[in-house]
């Protein structure tokens, strides 16, 4: 923008000429820093440096057309912002990835053609990132700087800045994830790498290149899937750097800590577990899940899948944090060929947010985060559904001792009534509603506890934690030692939610607009013609509007206005019929081709009769993560010929 490279070079030659002319002398790089300073033009650069990083802000209403030949969904918002020269700051390019070898035979993708795309998420110390998608192939061209703060939390020097000692003590890696996203929007989890960012203070002039291999996730956890080159830079550059003995002997050091304080959980879990199987030989059977294997295939006790989290302003309440939680997407982890066992894989939570979608556990571990935050006392139940499935779910404990059951992949809530045995047959028991027919155990982020009650069915457990007959506690300061924050464990820290980057009325709009060409096609398929009533089209939102909120709330309202708005749109001797659908997805294509497995879908679409109107409504609900809630409403009114 102005010049800088030209301007510099002419005050260089000038100070040159001046201070050189005289008597030949050597001139350091701090004489022709001061020589610049002094002309203000390190001041004039400082206030034009300006980096550019992501941020989730509507500043945008339509997706622009792609420069390049895919779309990008999800546009990036790019947003300058200043660099605050008094902070020490890490920069981080991504140049490039190679050796992508499940890539290798694809061809190169065609101007305009959609392909499957790359998409890097990065996590550091509170600050989220995420990289331009760019197309799938063996070597994929990855070309994005991150600009990652270090010194988030003041290091109780004030404002002074962190030199390399003190960052040498912070411990937090930067969380790496690779998501691929298919033709159809489908996501997959490719790869979770922790980073070891420190390398870069004992590098010469504070810039080093690292290749880093990045390994496959779940079975594929031995297996490469690429190498990405990284780039890392400290900035400003510090003014001494470590050894690399230093930091060798700190990592070093680091390692041998975590390892020692998870080989005496090790040794405790086990000498816990004796001690439960010696209350009942018939608890080895029981769902008492201790270490749980993450999506590298690391183990790692299950309090440290959970942590408080604070939604800042993005949920407001429980209900809405279970509403959330309930549309990101549900799917079993990846099993490759068959024999029906269950692929175990609990994903950390950046893995799970970027992917949009998870197993049962991974809905329970953020269901019951988000809770915690919101100050409730919450716990993740392991146990099983109906034939004896395993599931996970969460549940809360009243201050007056209710306890209620929250299934995390639908966002509904139970209370739970204990039935006594040894009531008479007269006396009448509460039936449960909830699907769940064992609990093993319960824990969340600071306690642990076995179910040691003589029968292990939910519905005549009573969770009186304090009684240690009824459940075994696994000592506090244990599950500390592992999974408590800030301790140099193999733990990592919890990324923050992010806002959600669709526009709603957009999105709704697309997708309504896609579901009437189906609709018409289909239709002309079928030898009909298709007449859309756009007014009848607008009265259905109130009603969409009403399911979403009774799923937040369990309150239903407006369905009288509805209802009378409807009644006067259709004329005497007509026939109205709606049908109201749900998706968490926003593939117009699917949506519909699950509709028509509705016979009353199929009926109203397929419509036949007098002056026959069809109408259809879209409404999409965002939430935090790009997920979302889609309602989508057909109906159809017609002259009832009998």
């Amino acid at each position: 923008q102005m010049d800088v490279h030209g301007r510099i070079r002419e005050v260089l030659a000038e100070t040159i000429r001046e201070e050189l002319a005289p008597e030949h002398q050597q001139l350091s790089t701090e004489d022709l820093i001061k020589a610049l300073r002094q002309r203000g033009i390190i001041d004039d650069v400082m206030k034009e440096l300006k980096f550019v990083t992501d941020v989730n802000e509507k500043e945008r209403t339509s997706a622009p057309k792609p420069s390049t030949h895919f779309v990008d969904r999800e546009p990036p918002v790019l947003k300058k912002t200043n660099i605050d020269p008094t902070r020490r700051y890490l920069y981080l390019q991504v140049l490039g990835g190679k050796a992508f070898l499940e890539h290798l035979q694809e061809p190169e993708p065609l101007p305009g053609q959609i392909c499957s795309t790359f998409t890097l998420c990065l996590h550091f110390r509170n600050q989220r990132f995420r990289s331009k998608p760019v197309p799938c192939a063996c070597e994929p061209d990855f070309h994005d700087g991150f600009l990652l703060e270090v010194h988030k939390d003041s290091l109780g020097d004030g404002s002074k800045m962190v030199d390399a000692t003190t960052m040498l003590s912070i411990c937090d890696p930067v969380h790496v994830v690779l998501i691929k996203t298919d033709t159809f929007g489908e996501t997959t989890l490719v790869a979770s790498h922790f980073l070891e960012w420190r390398s870069v203070l004992a590098a010469e002039n504070g810039i080093t290149n690292v290749a880093v291999e990045l390994l496959g996730v779940g079975t594929e956890s031995k297996v490469s899937v690429g190498v990405l080159n990284i780039r890392l830079e400290m900035y400003p550059q510090l003014s001494k750097t470590l050894s690399p003995e230093i930091t060798n002997t700190q990592f070093a050091l680091e390692r041998q800590k975590t390892a020692e304080k998870e080989r005496l959980f090790l040794v405790y879990a086990k000498q816990w577990w004796r001690e439960y199987l010696q209350i009942r030989p018939t608890h080895n059977v029981r769902l008492v899940k201790i270490f749980a294997q993450d999506e590298n295939g690391v183990n790692r006790p299950v309090c440290s899948y959970i942590r408080p989290l604070r939604a800042g302003r993005l949920l407001d309440t429980p209900r809405q944090a279970a509403r959330f939680v309930s549309v990101l997407g549900y799917e079993r982890a990846p099993v490759i060929g068959g024999g029906g066992g269950k692929q175990e894989q609990w994903c950390t939570l950046l893995a799970f947010l970027c992917r949009n979608k998870g197993d049962c556990e991974d809905h329970a571990n953020l269901l019951c985060s988000l809770l915690l935050g919101f100050g409730l006392e919450a716990f993740v139940c392991v146990g099983t559904k109906a034939k004896g499935v395993p599931h996970s779910w969460v549940m809360t404990c009243g201050t007056d001792g209710t306890i209620t059951f929250w299934e995390s992949l639908t966002g509904h809530r139970y209370v739970h009534r204990p039935i006594n045995p040894d009531d008479p047959p007269l006396v009448e028991q509460p039936k449960p509603l909830y699907p769940y027919r064992t609990i093993g155990c319960i824990f969340n982020h600071q306690k642990f506890f076995g179910n040691c009650q003589p029968s292990d069915a939910v519905e005549v457990c009573v969770f009186d934690l304090h009684d240690e007959s009824k459940w075994k506690p696994m000592s506090g300061e244990a599950i500390k030692s592992v999974c408590s924050p800030g301790t140099t464990s193999s733990v990592p820290p919890f990324p923050p939610l992010c806002a959600s980057t669709l526009d709603a009325a957009v999105t709704s709009n697309e997708i309504e607009v896609q579901l009437r060409i189906l609709v018409s096609e289909h239709r002309k398929d079928l030898g009909l013609s298709t007449v859309w009533d756009d007014h009848l089209s607008y009265l259905l939102s109130p009603a969409l509007a009403a399911y979403e909120l009774e799923r937040t709330t369990s309150i239903s309202a407006g369905n009288e206005e509805f209802q009378d708005a409807v009644r006067s749109a259709v004329p005497d001797g007509h026939t109205f019929k709606g049908f109201p659908i749900h998706f968490v997805y926003r593939n117009a294509r699917r949506a519909f081709a699950t509709c028509l497995r509705s016979p009353f879908c199929e009926e109203i679409i397929c419509c036949r009769g007098d002056q026959v109107r069809l109408a259809v409504r879209v409404r999409v609900f965002t939430y935090p993560e790009c997920a979302c809630a889609v309602w989508i409403m057909f109906a159809c009114k017609y002259r009832s010929v009998l």
